[in-house]
């Protein structure tokens, strides 16, 4: 977690830095440095300009995505979403045609459906825009 004033500002804090000495071991001026360390609490600061602070302050910039779950997990949440909706297209025109199935076959078929999906992966899982 970052801390509620960002990490620049931290360890030159913690290192007993001035921003104005920050900013010459960055290479920028003191007014620099300081919009530099706000840049970082607001978001707006660059990843080349977090690597050159990391430099100065002789720190390592790590940069990551953290999935929210596994990512396998979300690959078969989407597939599962749309054998859902294709299935919901299937079983309206089906029940208008009197033909509907019952509920186990149906849940079969999205399940296979769903491992058809799967098998074939890749982008196509992401084309169509979803409501979910």
């Amino acid at each position: 977690m970052r801390p509620p004033r960002g990490w620049i500002r931290a360890i030159r804090e913690a290192l007993g830095m001035t921003t104005a000495q920050l900013g010459k071991r960055v290479g920028v001026s003191q007014p620099r440095a300081v919009q530099m360390e706000q840049g970082e609490n607001d978001g707006s600061i660059t990843l080349e300009s977090l690597r050159r602070a990391a430099r100065a302050l002789d720190c390592e910039l790590v940069y990551a995505f953290i999935p929210n779950q596994p990512l396998e997990a979300l690959v078969r949440k989407r597939a599962q979403i749309l054998a859902s909706k294709h299935m919901r297209s299937v079983s309206h025109s089906m029940a208008l045609e009197e033909q509907r199935v019952g509920e186990r076959q149906e849940q079969q078929q999205l399940e296979r459906l769903v491992e058809k999906l799967l098998a074939g992966r890749g982008s196509k899982l992401w084309e169509e825009a979803t409501s979910d």
